[in-house]
């Protein structure tokens, strides 16, 4: 019975001290052996160990954050189910563990996060017994993960000058193992820190004394390695790089922004400031801001240090004295005289409209500031720091344009004025202040080419714009009515709004005389109700209905003799517009065919024949004619009668024939006759004495008988 205690006691003393060989934490021992195997090195539970903290670990080498590693391991009954695996954030058991011939388990177990998991431990419980029950016996395996580091930086310019800070990218193999403190080192040669930016890790150096000086970067790792002395350690490999650090050379400080506004709050109060941190700036100071690095530059502007903020940025308040543009240099920052750094921006007016000149399509730049419903203008905008207003106009449309003329001093606009616009004034608001320009909305007044204009004299009406040249007439013109087509003036969006006419009549007699003449000077037709802005247009001042001649002519049209002239002139009133109007001017002939008159002629060397009688009569007497006469005129010629006449009257043969009248040789005595007679007479114009040639005959009262004459005479036309 002493015999069996004995052997029990050995036993538990030997898997006691199997158990911390083993490097189990506080529980029941499951495991005879365990390793890990990571590509082709292979750590085992016994042989890697490390203390850390009073708790033994095995230690493992990994190059990969999410390294998989074979787990093999020997449960410490042989032949006993192999114990299980508890989950645990930090890894996961791929497959489940598989037994060898010689008792071994294993499995593939994937990390997750090596670096930046604070304990890493493998936590193993038995299998549960027959009744399905888990045990509550547990053995816990602490880790350790340890990886190697390493910092490297490329110099490609190894000069460093004093006040000016550089930056250098650091090149590492494991960039979550390197810990950052975002510190500065102080009183260095050169002064550095590390800073993670941009998915990188950066080198940021600012010098501080002249000559070659070396920098000895030294980091910390997350993760530790184990040194020569296979001590374990967190500092990384020093990083050592070497520079040449000369004087100080100006830097260029970054301004958040690019424009500030100079006015009196500007000067009196100031603006505040974003600019980049130059390293050497004191707080609560005063920088004096010049356009030459010279002293005695004119003072531009103040800066005072306020607060370091964030990105390596300091608040400011900026007080500006005097404008300054970019394109005339650089600001220098100066430490009294002594220029520091450099920078640059705009200080400006604010922007100030100083005229507003319009140009209309086909036209000149004007000063007038009147734009019609319907018109695309161009508006220019003249004063100071232009670019930066944000100018619109209210109630109209900015088109683009490609106009290249857009400057500090002018700027140009292209405008759509909608047709329906109400308003008959459009501001000009500078973002959502009004300025003191505007733009006035007057109704289109260009004028129309007058073919809205119709004349009727009697057979219809008819644009006048058709009535080109004389019109023959063959009836009596009872009334010239003049009507307007009002629907015909604005078409769509092509307005031309309301026409200004005078209206200038003229009648003239079949001599060119002036007998009648009238004038109607203002004369204003609107567009009807086709124009979609015929509401706007209406007035008492619109013409309504037709315009009657006879009802302002003192010669009426129907009193008029042949030949007669209308003249009739419309044009537009040039008074009332900026470009030259149309003119149209309508003639009315009074046309007639044939013209009746009296004619009294002294017909002279008269060739006569009697009927039955022998001979003819003498040449030497001078008859006299009286002819009721007709003349007839050239179809297309105003006035213009055709050469030949027919008359019937009565001829005195002979009525101043000076020789006997018993002469046997003339057998035509004095004698009274009734004759028709034709004759051809040279044309010429208002003519009373003429030379025709006869041709007729007739009858002689006296002797009671038939004859025939031709001959030249002399006619007088009453």
């Amino acid at each position: 019975m002493m015999k069996k205690r004995w052997l029990l006691s050995l036993l538990l003393l030997l898997a006691g001290s199997v158990a911390h060989a083993q490097g189990a934490a506080p529980g029941t021992p499951l495991l005879r052996s365990l390793s890990l195997t990571f590509d082709t090195v292979r750590y085992s539970l016994g042989e890697q160990m490390l203390t850390v903290a009073g708790e033994p670990r095995l230690y493992f080498y990994y190059h990969n954050d999410d390294q998989v590693a074979e787990l093999r391991l020997v449960p410490l009954r042989p032949g006993r189910r192999a114990p299980r695996l508890l989950p645990s954030p930090d890894y996961v058991l791929q497959d489940s563990l598989v037994a060898s011939a010689s008792g071994e388990y294993r499995g593939m177990l994937h990390f997750r996060n090596l670096t930046g998991a604070p304990f890493v431990r493998l936590a193993f419980a038995p299998a549960a017994d027959s009744a399905g029950r888990p045990a509550r016996a547990q053995q816990l395996i602490s880790l350790l993960p340890l990886t190697r580091t390493t910092l490297d930086a490329r110099v490609s310019n190894a000069e460093l000058f004093i006040g000016e800070e550089k930056v250098l990218e650091v090149s590492t193999n494991n960039l979550a193992n390197v810990r950052i403190s975002n510190d500065w080192t102080k009183n260095q040669d050169i002064d550095y820190k590390l800073a993670r930016e941009k998915n990188g890790l950066f080198l940021h150096l600012v010098p501080n004394a002249l000559g070659p000086h070396s920098v000895v970067v030294r980091a910390l790792a997350e993760r530790p390695h184990l040194d020569g002395a296979g001590r374990l350690t967190y500092q990384l490999p020093p990083l050592r790089l070497d520079f040449v650090v000369k004087a100080s050379r100006l830097r260029f400080l970054t301004a958040e922004r690019k424009d500030v506004t100079y006015d009196e709050a500007g000067r009196s109060q100031g603006v505040e400031f974003v600019l980049d941190d130059g390293h050497n700036f004191e707080l609560h100071r005063t920088y004096r801001i010049e356009a030459q690095q010279e002293p005695g530059g004119a003072l531009i502007a103040e800066l005072y240090t306020r607060n370091y903020i964030s990105n390596d940025r300091v608040l400011c308040q900026l007080r500006v004295y005097n404008p300054h543009r970019q394109s005339e240099g650089y600001l220098y920052i100066k430490d009294g005289d002594v220029a520091r750094y450099i920078t640059n921006f705009d200080i400006t007016p604010r922007p100030r409209i100083a005229a507003i000149s319009v140009l209309h399509r086909g036209g000149d730049w004007t000063s007038s500031t009147t734009i019609s419903p319907g018109e695309t203008v161009d508006v220019r905008l003249e004063g100071e720091s232009l670019l930066k207003g944000r100018y619109h106009f209210d109630g109209v449309s900015v088109v683009p344009s490609d106009s290249s003329t857009r400057s500090e001093k002018a700027v140009i606009y292209r405008l759509q004025v909608p047709l329906a616009i109400v308003r008959k004034r459009v501001a000009v608001f500078d973002g959502g202040t009004p300025t003191d320009f505007s733009l006035s909305v007057k109704e289109a007044q260009r004028p129309h080419p007058l073919n809205f204009v119709q004349v009727n004299y009697g057979n219809g009406p008819h644009p006048i714009t058709q009535l080109n040249g004389p019109v023959l007439y063959d009836r009596t013109i009872s009334d010239v009515v003049v009507s307007f087509n009002t629907n015909a003036i604005d078409q769509g969006s092509d307005l031309y709004g309301r026409q200004y006419l005078a209206l200038d009549v003229r009648i003239l007699d079949d001599k060119g005389n002036l007998i009648d003449q009238q004038r109607v000077d203002n004369l204003t037709i609107c567009p009807g109700e086709s124009s979609p802005r015929s509401a706007y247009y209406q007035g008492n001042d619109c013409q309504v209905g037709n315009l009657n001649l006879n009802t302002i002519l003192t010669r009426k049209t129907y009193d008029l003799d042949a030949w007669y002239r209308i003249v009739i002139v419309i044009k537009h009133n040039p008074l009332q517009y900026t470009t030259k109007g149309y003119s149209q001017q309508v003639e009315l002939v009074l046309r007639r065919h044939v013209n009746f008159d009296i004619n009294v002629s002294f017909p002279a060397g008269l060739l006569t024949k009697i009927k039955n009688v022998d001979g003819y009569g003498s040449f030497s007497g001078i008859s006299l004619a009286t002819l009721a006469q007709l003349s007839f005129y050239a179809p297309d010629r105003i006035n213009k009668l055709r050469p030949y006449r027919i008359g019937a009257g009565f001829v005195a043969l002979n009525a101043f024939n000076l020789s006997s009248n018993n002469d046997p040789n003339n057998p035509v005595q004095r004698d009274l006759g009734i004759v028709v007679l034709g004759s051809v007479t040279p044309i010429r114009t208002g003519a009373r004495l003429t030379f025709p040639l006869y041709l007729g005959g007739g009858y002689l009262l006296s002797q009671g008988k038939p004859f025939l004459l031709f001959g030249p005479g002399i006619g007088v036309t009453l």
